[in-house]
């Protein structure tokens, strides 16, 4: 069910009184051990090819639109400006990796694997991330028209300071998930399994799947623009 929530679905900064921030409480926090890659190898034209294992390289201001890289492995990789629009990144696997000014109008990696990686600045117009696995992941700022992270497994992940136009999280196991200082559009949960995962300093215009919310925190302010509309899922009649 589509769940218009008020515009003003938005917290603290957008208030007209804005309230002094609250305790996290006892959700736990994303577990994040992130390193940047020491030792790097400066690859100036590389020939990635679809299966590879690439380790300890450095790849700058790199352009692989339309590649069929399906299957290949990135290990303690630095890729910084790369632009992958329709690049097949299907089965891809990304292992302590920072990717930073990451371009794709299409993003092509369903069915892959990140592993203690950061991305940070990203811009993806469509990215079919579904069946996919993230362990470990800080997705930090960006613009995302459209995520499909449908039921893909999600542990450990944090995404801050992006502006999200759909987030479609359809049948995924999250687990120690935040969304911190997001915009989103549209939040999908239907049939999510959630647990430990904070929502409380993003705002959302719509929620698809009330039910899918079971497992995760919101504040005060979160909850009273939802309750209208759990009630109603309820089956609920407010009066007085």
């Amino acid at each position: 069910m589509d769940t218009p929530l008020p515009r003003r679905m938005q917290h603290p900064d957008d208030r007209s009184e804005k309230m002094p921030p609250r305790p996290r409480g006892a959700t736990q926090a994303p577990r994040l051990s992130l390193r940047p890659p020491r030792g790097m190898t400066v690859v100036a034209e590389p020939r990635l090819l679809d299966g590879d294992h690439r380790e300890g390289e450095h790849y700058e201001r790199l352009t692989l639109d339309g590649r069929d890289l399906a299957g290949i492995t990135l290990q303690e990789c630095i890729l910084d400006g790369v632009s992958l629009d329709d690049t097949e990144l299907r089965g891809a696997r990304f292992i302590e990796c920072r990717i930073e000014d990451l371009f794709a109008p299409v993003f092509r990696a369903a069915r892959s694997s990140w592993r203690e990686t950061s991305l940070r600045s990203t811009r993806w117009g469509s990215a079919e991330l579904y069946d996919s696995r993230f362990d470990g992941v800080h997705l930090d700022g960006g613009k995302l028209d459209y995520v499909n992270l449908r039921s893909s497994q999600l542990t450990d992940v944090l995404i801050s300071g992006c502006i999200i136009g759909e987030l479609d999280l359809s049948g995924v196991k999250a687990t120690r998930m935040a969304l911190q200082d997001c915009t989103l559009g549209t939040l999908t949960l239907d049939g999510a399994q959630l647990k430990e995962v904070d929502l409380r300093t993003s705002s959302f215009r719509t929620i698809n799947g009330l039910d899918g919310l079971r497992g995760a925190t919101v504040d005060d302010y979160q909850l009273q623009l939802l309750a209208p509309y759990l009630a109603e899922s309820m089956g609920l009649r407010v009066e007085g």
